[in-house]
């Protein structure tokens, strides 16, 4: 087979996808051939996967590298929505009492932080999940103290995160009370990192072992690998590899309000809370628990999404209203129009094949 070329995926899945074709799913056919195409001959450069399930069915599967299907693809920053997830298990598990949480008393060994502020007493679970938490971390802004950068620079990266200042405001900002949703967004790799902490003392075991008994097992998942930090533990922010079919898994799961299968893997309630916005990014996009919101134009049409994302130009997108889930795997790592590719790859071909 030939990198690249169209597939019709096969008439059986030996992983738990009931697979059919692109047309009785209302899927056209002729953009993804040309989707294909395209990429193959470059002009998508290093996307590497592009699979497309709509009514639960895996209906078009491409890949455009040397992995293949079997191959474990960086997920990056897409590993956040996994940790997300995860801790809506372990609340609903009553192992955490709830997005309310306080933070530091489950550090109680890491009390003599820097910069002493009592406000860091009133950050909450919820405000690492929304990153919108009063610490001063910004990934995008390279002088921000606690840019992920420097956080690699250290051994004890949950400690990394306690010891940053309080953030301020200046007048060309926005406040949280200034904010439709009462919380200022700021990219925070060192919050969702401390959230793994959580995982691991709320829980009583490493989070690699809870994430494959409470998620990946159901899910029928056999292979994944985390990355770890210096410290032993599992990188929560970033760097997971997973396959492209089981990244689309986690997407069909919260389609499906949380069932795979027929059988309870994530509580609704949390995958309603997870995609509603907590959080505004800019003027296209919003923010729910570790989950991406906005809307994508094409062909005219309008398709709401929630989505995860890792640099490379990685997405796992689900749209309710059209029953389609997506999964677009790159390699443009450190390229700044990583994304803008991939959006152009699902506006251009993806979305302009829905019927319906």
């Amino acid at each position: 087979m030939p990198q690249g070329a169209y597939v019709e995926p096969p008439r059986a899945s030996d992983d738990g996808w009931p697979t059919t074709t692109a047309e009785s799913v209302a899927l056209a056919e002729a953009p993804l051939r040309k989707m294909s195409e395209e990429v193959r001959t470059g002009g998508f450069e290093k996307l590497t996967s592009v699979l497309v399930a709509r009514r639960g069915q895996l209906a078009f599967e491409a890949y455009f590298d040397d992995l293949g299907a079997k191959g474990l693809r960086n997920t990056r920053s897409a590993t956040k929505t996994i940790t997300g997830i995860l801790i809506g298990i372990a609340i609903d598990q009553g192992l955490i009492a709830g997005v309310d949480t306080p933070i530091l008393p489950f550090f109680a060994d890491k009390q003599s932080f820097g910069n002493p502020d009592p406000r860091k007493d009133e950050i909450t679970v919820e405000d690492f999940l929304t990153m919108s938490s009063l610490l001063e971390c910004d990934d995008w802004n390279s002088f921000s103290r606690g840019n992920e950068e420097r956080m690699y620079l250290i051994e004890d990266w949950v400690g990394f995160t306690l010891d940053l200042p309080i953030r301020g405001f200046p007048d060309w900002t926005t406040r949280p009370e200034e904010s439709p949703t009462g919380r200022t967004f700021s990219y925070c790799t060192a919050g969702v990192v401390t959230l793994g902490g959580v995982l691991e003392r709320a829980t009583g075991m490493p989070v690699q072992d809870f994430a494959d008994d409470q998620l990946f097992s159901p899910l029928g998942v056999r292979a994944v690998k985390w990355q770890i930090t210096p410290l032993g533990t599992a990188m929560t922010g970033g760097g997971l590899l997973m396959r492209s079919r089981d990244l689309l898994k986690v997407g069909q799961l919260f389609l499906d309000a949380g069932l795979w299968e027929g059988n309870r893997v994530v509580p609704e309630s949390w995958v309603t809370a997870s995609t509603r916005a907590h959080a505004r990014v800019d003027d296209d996009t919003e923010f729910g628990y570790l989950w991406w919101l906005r809307t994508f134009e094409s062909g005219g049409r309008r398709f709401a999404a929630y989505f995860m994302a890792g640099a490379g130009g990685s997405k796992v997108l689900v749209f309710p209203a059209a029953e389609l889930v997506v999964v677009i795997t790159g390699a443009n790592f450190g390229t700044r129009e990583a994304h803008a590719l991939t959006d152009r790859l699902l506006t251009q071909h993806v979305l302009t094949a829905v019927d319906g």
